[in-house]
């Protein structure tokens, strides 16, 4: 079983303590570990924790700087890094990670510094809820990208983040999908799908649901996480491996 963060930012913590740990976990795990790494988007969690949110413009820069801390780390003997906002010296990981890195993910999908990041550095891109034909153009964007670094696009494995409102409770998931829409107590569940169906949230029966997967994995998509916010409600679990897993592994 793969694991890790779905993502962490980087303004969160220094990259130097983040390559370490990554490192560390990849030995005991046995290269299991996937790190996953974003530039950090939820302005809320920052100012709740006290910790600085620059504009969006400077935290892909240190999303960048921080990947080239953490890959120096992971190669062979110290390493020296001299960046605008990170800095090493002589600086060694030990142990390193089992495979000379651990599996880098890169989340988000910004088209002119995200993608390009991902098609440079990353090992898996995890796209956010989006609906098939925005995600085929995603696609395009990255496939590009690879294109202007001398990479295959099929190196890059694909997931994505979805919330998930599917199975035999979707009545009682309502509520969980009005809070995270922030719609009112007047919008019917109907209206509740389809808004979510929009924003390329992956919503219906077992059947509608294995109809989009299936559209994704005609796009490359090799792996989708869902999202699952009631914590008291292990029926959504259960159907996931009992009913659902088995048609999505067949596609």
């Amino acid at each position: 079983i793969r694991f890790g963060p779905m993502v962490t930012p980087v303004t969160f913590r220094p990259p130097a303590n983040v390559g370490r740990m990554a490192a560390q976990i990849d030995q005991l795990s046995h290269g299991r570990f996937v790190l996953g790494l974003g530039g950090g988007w939820n302005e809320e969690e920052h100012k709740a924790y006290g910790v600085n949110f620059p504009p969006v413009g400077e935290r892909l820069n240190r999303l960048e700087e921080a990947i080239n801390v953490m890959k120096g780390l992971w190669s062979p003997g110290p390493a020296t890094y001299k960046g605008r906002y990170y800095t090493l010296e002589e600086a060694d990981c030990l142990p390193k990670p089992p495979e000379g890195r651990p599996t880098l993910l890169i989340g988000g999908g910004g088209e002119k510094r995200t993608l390009r990041l991902v098609a440079q550095y990353a090992n898996e891109w995890n796209g956010i809820s989006m609906p098939p034909e925005a995600y085929a153009h995603k696609v395009e964007v990255l496939a590009e990208h690879c294109d202007a670094v001398g990479r295959d696009p099929s190196t890059i494995k694909r997931s994505m983040m979805t919330f998930g409102i599917l199975g035999p409770n979707q009545e009682g998931s309502a509520d969980h999908l009005r809070w995270f829409l922030k719609k009112d107590a007047s919008a019917t569940q109907a209206e509740l799908l389809d808004a979510a169906r929009e924003r390329g949230m992956i919503v219906g029966s077992t059947d509608e649901v294995i109809d989009k997967l299936g559209e994704l994995a005609e796009l490359g998509l090799s792996e989708v996480m869902f999202q699952h916010l009631d914590f008291e409600d292990d029926d959504f679990i259960e159907y996931l491996g009992t009913e659902l897993a088995p048609r999505a592994a067949k596609l």
